[in-house]
């Protein structure tokens, strides 16, 4: 796998590997998490956007760089930024 991992992945990864994690073993607790992971990516709502062309084939090419749909990596700098984790390299 030739991906690179971000800051808060790569802390996951360590957490998981140092054994910090504890399986959930109540039925009512692998519910809710499993209905709280499937609401997380539940993409029930269509947007469209007018971007400039320049924009949209900027997008298009570092989707390409990191190996999936440019849609997808939209959606995923847009969460990012409602969630507060997209943060400006440059502040």
């Amino acid at each position: 796998m030739n991906s690179k991992l971000s800051k808060e992945e790569k802390e996951i990864l360590e957490s998981y590997e140092n054994d910090e994690w504890v399986s959930v073993s109540s039925p009512s607790d692998i519910a809710k998490y499993k209905a709280a992971a499937k609401n997380t990516f539940k993409k029930d709502k269509r947007v469209n956007i007018r971007i400039s062309k320049m924009d949209l084939e900027l997008l298009q090419e570092k989707a390409l760089i990191e190996g999936l749909p440019y849609q997808t990596l939209m959606s995923s700098v847009l969460h990012k930024y409602v969630t507060g984790r997209l943060k400006d390299e440059n502040a």
